[in-house]
């Protein structure tokens, strides 16, 4: 089966046949076991041993990734859904340019303004949860619209925090 996972703003071609995963056209041998009772999985991939934690978010194909201290939200769309999405003319992806809390936390740091010019992967806003420092990073390129919450502000699963709106147009 073919996938395609978005990071930001790139996308990469993922195809999956048993143990063996071709990863932008280069094979890798692959295991992944979850750990009995918590969100975090073993994954040996190419000869290299991995502890991954997953946590679904809101929208289909939608997943935080947390590997080696780094939070990533990654968007993942089978080669069918990709198909339907495309004759649809729909982006998958979530396009309002609201960055949401992921899970319940206290807002510890504000990281830009209003009107400020962000690119992607650009840390936004960094919420504690189960103490541990979750820094939100932007999906895409484009300035700050609306900064939703303050320093201090408890926030629940799904909040705004920060609201993009897409980059003006070079001319």
């Amino acid at each position: 089966m073919k996938y395609f996972v978005t990071i930001g703003p790139q996308t990469i071609e993922v195809e999956v046949d048993g143990s063996r995963v071709l990863v932008g056209g280069e094979p890798f041998e692959t295991d992944l076991a979850p750990v009995s009772g918590t969100p975090l999985y073993h994954l040996l991939l190419g000869g290299e041993s991995w502890t991954v934690a997953a946590e679904p978010l809101e929208g289909p194909g939608r997943w935080a990734l947390g590997l080696v201290g780094e939070r990533v939200e990654v968007a993942v769309q089978d080669e069918r859904a990709r198909g339907t999405a495309a004759a649809s003319g729909k982006d998958q992806r979530g396009g309002d340019g609201t960055v949401r809390a992921p899970m319940p936390g206290l807002v510890v740091r504000i990281e830009v303004a209003e009107g400020q010019q962000v690119d992607a992967g650009t840390g936004l806003v960094v919420v504690e949860a189960m103490k541990m420092e979750n820094e939100l990073r932007a999906p895409r390129s484009g300035t700050v619209r609306t900064v939703h919450v303050a320093v201090g502000q408890a926030v629940e699963k799904g909040a705004s925090l920060v609201t993009l709106a897409s980059p003006e147009p070079s001319g």
